[in-house]
């Protein structure tokens, strides 16, 4: 196994992850648990356009949706995180299901503004429907306990994002690799070779838009707690962008570039929130290069110059049933050919 493979790469970032609650102070925990969140977010948009090949832009809405179904189930019907949590998450998933089913008539650029549309429709509803979202003002979510752990609020939800974000980024990882995955690949590549080749359209486009607004959901509930509060403002036109760049940097069609993605931007962007301005010139200069120059984005800068980056993180065992090759004696072709 290469010293810098894929397997040891990120078990190593997974160690580091482990330890950084003992080693941060609350702002970099802080920092961490928006990369974790925004790693489900952009895992989330690159199978629905990296793999499924469908260009919408209705993420930031099911990210809002997931925050608001998170918070307003507790704050409206009372319903304790451990519950509240999981249903925003389903509830942007529903949501996702009914957009794929007129994006079964439309691609390309009729898709990409029709779920813009969806979008700033959905953002519309968070500020003008006051008696349910509390219009512009927003509202705070009820701290959550993690009791009896002995963690504190930060350190118990950053755990938590951590829990998650393993444990869809490794589902994510065993779909590319089943035949969903594959017939995801099939219908970016051509619907109409898909479909000759037995892939059921409506449902391969449903279950990604699907599985997208399900992790669009999880993220958003993540990210309801670690505010405290849900307002519009955070799932606008530039949280659409934000996505789209995450997978662009990290590079489309792959899980682990997603994470790289999230990684770098949210980073960058943290790092350069006390300079006026610099955050919206570097971010722009950023997305630029990468379109420009680096289409595949930094994971394919690492398959190129990292040896075994591509070897598979379960190497396959022998088979035992298979019967030794038998032992076949050369025979010189003149014997062979002698009558």
């Amino acid at each position: 196994m290469a010293l810098f493979g894929r397997r040891n790469v990120l078990l190593v970032l997974l160690a580091v992850a482990l330890v950084l609650p003992a080693v941060a102070n609350s702002y970099q925990l802080y920092i961490g648990n928006l990369v974790l969140i925004y790693t489900l977010l952009a895992i989330g948009m690159n199978l629905l356009l990296g793999f499924a090949g469908q260009l919408a832009f209705a993420n930031a809405a099911m990210f809002g949706i997931g925050a608001y179904g998170t918070g307003l189930l507790q704050v409206h019907f009372g319903l304790p995180f451990a519950i509240a949590f999981p249903a925003g998450a389903l509830i942007a998933a529903a949501v996702g299901l009914a957009i794929s089913f007129p994006a079964l008539r439309l691609s390309g650029l009729y898709l990409a503004l029709s779920t813009l549309a969806f979008a700033q429709f959905t953002q519309w509803i968070f500020l003008h429907w006051e008696g349910v979202t509390f219009g512009a003002g927003g509202f705070k979510t009820p701290q959550i306990s993690f009791d009896p752990l002995p963690v504190s609020k930060p350190v118990g939800l950053y755990y938590l994002s951590l829990l998650v974000a393993v444990a869809l980024y490794i589902f994510a990882r065993n779909l590319v690799a089943s035949r969903v995955g594959r017939a995801f690949v099939a219908v970016r590549d051509g619907e109409v070779a898909a479909q000759s080749l037995g892939v059921d359209l409506l449902r391969t486009k449903a279950l990604a838009f699907g599985i997208s607004g399900f992790y669009a959901g999880v993220a958003g509930g993540l990210y309801s707690q670690a505010l405290n509060y849900v307002s519009p403002e955070g799932y606008d036109l530039f949280q659409i962008v934000l996505h789209k760049a995450m997978i662009v940097v990290g590079g489309m069609g792959s899980v682990a570039g997603s994470l790289l993605g999230a990684g770098i931007i949210i980073i960058v962007l943290e790092l350069l929130r006390a300079v006026k301005g610099a955050q919206e010139i570097v971010f722009g200069g950023i997305l630029l290069v990468f379109v420009l120059f680096l289409r595949g984005g930094l994971i394919s800068v690492i398959q190129r110059y990292v040896k075994g980056w591509d070897e598979p993180l379960h190497a396959a065992p022998p088979r035992r049933d298979e019967p030794p090759p038998l032992a076949v004696p050369a025979t010189p072709v003149a014997e062979r050919a002698a009558p």
